[in-house]
């Protein structure tokens, strides 16, 4: 991959993969960036409603009343699924969108553990939660964190056994290089290591308590990435995987997650006009009634890059503020991935070229120029250099984007951060949070 010349960006969009990691669990590179060009100026960048308002008017509070049958599904899926090798996902077309989107994630979980350590006394063990783990993506990332514990729980079995794997060989490559222990992970870079646990569990129906090697443990975040919006299938479920997030996370812990827009998905919606709309990177399928989508089981089909994926639920957003205030979670950020990444390319720019989170324009190799042929999609990119150029010189030269359509799918996602309140009891034993 040819290095950008001149340090320039335009834009960016979905997830994951990188010498660290890849982007199994996730929907959603490569180029340094200091600007931004909105890659679809006014369109997928700008929205005229808040995230308190669905782009109509509320959904109606419908609640389905059967039990949840959704569940089985994903496992079944996510158990199905097949690794592939990193020659075979960097042929992806959507490997800059899942790369930027790991961009994204290493970014927010990095800050995170940045505000914990800020606030707690120097040596004090940093225990996390990765809920939904999949196959181990962000074990890396975690490792790069120096944290102390980490417990890993996914509904699927087979990638709960598949994270356990990755974690071992990290265990492995580290003792060849002179590192940590025989229960430990350690990265080389960072010379930390972490214990770690691995369960299978469906964190919208079970009690993730009762299966800790301690059950007392105190967490100081948990993260969910990617995967939260299945626990809107129903109210109880929503329920469940909150409190599993809240119950261990001591005060002034952290839940931090990825999710599907619900306003921008609708304003899509409502914008094509049809309960079927996308582009040639994503397609989305709704299911339910999108006049008035109900706030649980608003379900719809999510189709990347011309895979079915599992069916997928809306998260209204007013409900889990209002929810996770039950637990003890109190919303602190939220944010879409292009205010996020508008935020923090700055800063993370030197992450972007090492994870190959945005694509060269114009691409140098042959298999570049071949990905690049559909020009439409690089229009953006082209304009801004001839805009840049027409000074004459020859200086801006290359910029990184993602293409049209791969901005458009990442731009569905936002993330969440709630921190854990401190916690008393009144005279029934109830919880009292402030």
């Amino acid at each position: 991959m040819a290095k950008v010349e001149h340090n320039e960006a335009i834009g960016a969009a979905e997830p994951q993969l990188s010498e660290d990691e890849e982007a199994e669990d996730q929907q959603p590179e490569t180029a340094s960036s200091s600007e931004v060009l909105p890659v679809e100026e006014g369109k997928t960048t700008k929205h005229p409603h808040s995230d308190d308002e669905e782009a109509d008017g509320e959904p109606s509070a419908n609640v389905p009343s059967k039990d949840p049958q959704h569940t089985t599904v994903v496992a079944s899926h996510y158990n199905q699924l097949k690794e592939r090798g990193l020659y075979e996902r960097s042929k992806s077309r959507i490997f800059y969108m899942r790369n930027f989107n790991n961009w994204i994630k290493s970014i927010l979980i990095n800050r995170y553990l940045n505000k914990i350590r800020e606030k707690a006394a120097l040596g004090t063990p940093l225990r996390v939660m990765d809920m939904c783990c999949g196959k181990g993506g962000d074990l890396l990332k975690w490792s790069k964190g120096n944290i102390t514990h980490l417990i890993c729980t996914d509904i699927a079995a087979v990638s709960v056994e598949q994270c356990e794997t990755r974690y071992k060989n990290i265990i492995q490559n580290d003792r060849g290089s002179g590192g940590g222990g025989r229960n430990s992970g350690q990265s080389a870079s960072t010379g930390k290591v972490f214990t770690a646990e691995f369960f299978a569990a469906d964190a919208t129906l079970q009690r993730l308590r009762e299966k800790y090697h301690d059950a007392s443990v105190e967490l100081n975040l948990v993260s969910c990435q990617f995967a939260f919006h299945y626990c809107f299938e129903s109210l109880r479920q929503a329920e469940f995987m909150l409190k599993n997030a809240a119950e261990c996370l001591r005060e002034g812990g952290y839940f931090i997650g990825t999710i599907p827009d619900a306003n921008e998905i609708m304003k899509r919606q409502r914008a094509a006009g049809s309960d079927t709309f996308g582009n040639d990177v994503y397609k989305i399928t709704f299911l339910c009634d999108t006049e008035q989508p109900p706030l649980f089981g608003a379900k719809y089909n999510f189709q990347l890059d011309g895979v079915v994926d599992c069916p997928e639920f809306l998260v209204h957003f007013p409900t889990l503020i209002k929810l996770a205030l039950k637990y003890g979670l109190r919303l602190v950020e939220k944010q879409r991935f292009d205010e996020f990444y508008s935020e923090s390319v700055q800063s993370g720019r030197g992450l972007i070229e090492k994870m190959q989170a945005l694509e060269t324009f114009p691409g140098q190799s042959r298999d570049e120029r071949e990905r690049q042929q559909n020009l439409s999609e690089y229009s953006h990119a082209q304009g801004h250099l001839d805009k840049k150029g027409a000074g004459g010189g020859g200086r801006f030269q290359k910029v990184g984007t993602l293409s049209k359509s791969e901005w458009e799918a990442s731009t569905l996602y936002m993330f969440f951060a709630f921190q854990k309140m401190k916690t008393s009891w009144d005279k029934n034993g109830k919880p009292i949070y402030s």
